[in-house]
């Protein structure tokens, strides 16, 4: 009895620590697996991307973690039972302890390999089939449960590659290894005989690579070369594919027509390629789908996007191909621009420097020539730039002014058809009536208000000195560009002085001249994070008889070197920008027996100060 309970217990533990760890495996990310078996050597660019894109398409999605692993057969280059019965041996081995979910079999030599092999390695894995024509033959080598994402170039429409590039066509030369396999090309000459009965052919799929490039190198002038991938030379030498047909491409005196994205730049013209990161991109989602539940005899297989013309634009001037002649949907690639195209930038620039370099010279000459004008005169074509910059000004608000107007204009609309249906009533309500007029006459006060403001900021009035608050001048620039600045969500700060500061000056010049430094301001942090959005404007004395105005920004700063140059007419560090308006509010600054300078702060960005004469005491 005794011994039966302490078995009791010990089924009681062991049952504890496999629920346990279940618990803890559903708690924690299930891991899934792909292999991968391609018929060549990852290493190679086609099938190297094939892989890029499979692992593309099972990327994480949080639920779960898919685990890729790659298998190169590489059975062309190791033909022969005895590798393959060793390859088999490997295999078992390698994933004893690894148990396979979806298997994704890139090639032809894949499949094959899988129809003969699968049972004795992964008996119950499912199969996506990827990288095979559509074909009676290939569909033959599918085992249960296993679909099936179709890639192929067709002979027919290698012809219609070739006759594009070369119109008046009568000859093609085969090259490449895939010309002898049936299950790669079909049966060649049938469709090459029905798309084109008098086609002479020229077969060099079973020659040597050097006789390939001899034979190549004298074509008659109607010919055109039809490639497919080439392993080796014939000879003993193996090659990548791309490496056989640059030198194939070396000595020939036709175009080539390619199949592979991966050849495009290799002295191939181009043709309707084979797209390998689309490839393994769908395959990988057809084996995410699996992954997910679904049963792979539920997905019916089809042809995917992985073809499309694309051709070498050296190559079609090399050859004097029309593009027109392309097939539709043809994308160009490697085409040089043209010099517009190339320096469109600079040739704008060039001519807006010429631009403002003949403005500046016929300015120059032209103040060379007023030179005798009385102050009174100059002090007039001030007046009038500073107008223009105020309507310059003025037309970049636009949007924000009439967004403010939009406010009070809309309320009292509402407000209005609201009056219109209280009265309506048999017995309205006199009351409600009143106090929606009381609305209105608000409403339209505060569009009155905005509507004086840039009045006051646009008229043109001569100049007039009367004393000013000095604050109060302040705060109305900041308040009319309150919604600019809501706009491009930049943080306007006043911190008027709690003292009165009165000074002697025309109030609309004045302000102009502080409202170019603050749009400065906003301009110089418009780009930058949100905390460093800030334009701080401070009033206060200096020198106990100067009136000090400071717009401070969090920018990044000013050049020491270009301290002093920033107010000279027509300076700027802007690609939009004039350079007139810190020159207009340092010509009015001065006007007024003041001085403008500018400064780095400690904490960074620049500051703009304006010292002005107090007022004289009454």
């Amino acid at each position: 009895m005794r011994m039966i309970t302490g078995l009791v217990r010990i089924l009681i533990v062991c049952l504890l620590a496999i629920l346990s760890r279940e618990c803890i495996a559903a708690d924690g990310p299930r891991q899934r697996s792909i292999l991968v078996l391609e018929e060549a050597d990852f290493r190679s660019p086609f099938y190297s991307e094939i892989f890029a894109g499979i692992r593309a398409a099972a990327k994480p999605n949080g639920k779960s973690h898919t685990v890729i692993y790659g298998e190169s057969l590489d059975l062309a280059r190791f033909p022969g039972p005895d590798y393959e019965e060793s390859l088999v041996g490997h295999l078992k081995t390698k994933y004893a302890q690894r148990p396979i979910d979806v298997i994704v079999s890139i090639g032809v030599t894949s499949a094959k390999f899988l129809q003969a092999r699968k049972q004795d390695i992964w008996p119950t894995a499912p199969v996506v089939y990827g990288f095979l024509p559509d074909l009676p033959e290939t569909r033959a080598l599918f085992l249960p449960n296993t679909t099936a994402v179709f890639a192929r170039v067709r002979p027919a429409q290698l012809l219609i590659a070739a006759r594009a590039v070369v119109p008046d066509l009568t000859h093609v030369v085969l090259v490449g290894e895939a010309w002898k396999n049936p299950l790669t090309y079909g049966h060649w000459k049938q469709d090459f005989a029905a798309e084109m009965p008098d086609l002479e052919v020229t077969d060099l799929s079973g020659a040597v690579l050097r006789e390939v490039r001899s034979h190549v190198a004298s074509l008659p002038a109607r010919s055109a070369i039809l490639t497919s991938a080439m392993y080796s030379d014939g000879e003993g030498t193996y090659y990548s594919p791309a490496s056989a047909l640059a030198r194939v491409a070396e000595g020939a005196n036709r175009p080539i027509i390619i199949t592979s994205e991966t050849f495009l730049g290799r002295s191939g013209v181009g043709g309707f390629l084979l797209r390998p990161e689309i490839i393994g991109r769908e395959a990988g989602e057809v084996a995410m789908r699996i992954l997910e539940g679904e049963a792979p005899s539920s997905i019916i297989p089809f042809s995917g996007n992985n073809v499309k013309p694309i051709f070498d634009w050296r190559q079609l001037k090399r050859w004097n191909v029309d593009e027109a002649n392309l097939p539709p949907g043809s994308e160009v690639r490697f085409r040089q621009p043209t010099f517009w195209e190339q320096y469109y930038w600079h040739s704008v620039i060039i001519a807006s420097v010429v631009l403002v370099q003949a403005l500046m010279i016929t300015v120059l000459l032209r103040e060379r020539r007023l030179r005798f004008v009385a102050e009174v005169e100059a002090r007039q074509r001030m007046s009038e730039l500073a107008h223009m910059n105020r309507r310059a000004t003025a037309g970049e608000m636009s949007v924000s002014l009439a967004h403010e107007l939009n406010q009070p204009l809309a309320a009292i609309l509402i407000n209005a058809e609201t009056a219109q249906r209280i009265l309506q009533n048999p017995a309205p309500d006199l009351g409600e009536v009143r106090d929606i007029l009381d609305h209105i006459r608000r409403d339209d006060q505060r569009a009155a208000e905005v509507i004086g403001r840039l009045r006051s900021f646009l008229k043109r009035d001569p100049t007039e000195r009367r004393e000013l608050d000095l604050n109060a001048t302040v705060g109305e620039v900041f308040r009319f560009l309150s919604v600019q600045a809501l706009t491009h969500d930049v943080e306007l700060v006043a911190e008027p002085s709690p003292a009165d500061i009165l000074v002697k000056g025309d109030k609309v010049q004045l302000q102009q001249a502080i409202l170019n430094l603050v749009v400065n301001g906003m301009e110089a942090v418009a780009e930058l994070p949100d905390e460093r959005r800030r334009v701080v404007g401070r009033t206060g004395l200096i020198d106990g008889n100067l009136a000090l105005v400071s717009i401070a920004d969090a920018g990044h700063g000013i050049l020491a070197e270009k301290v002093t140059e920033i107010f000279k007419p027509f300076f700027t560090t802007k690609a939009q920008g004039m350079g007139i308006g810190l020159s207009i509010a340092h010509t009015i600054i001065e006007a007024h027996g003041g001085r403008i300078w500018a400064e780095n702060a400690p904490s960074g960005g620049a500051v703009f100060h304006v010292s002005l004469p107090l007022a004289p005491a009454r």
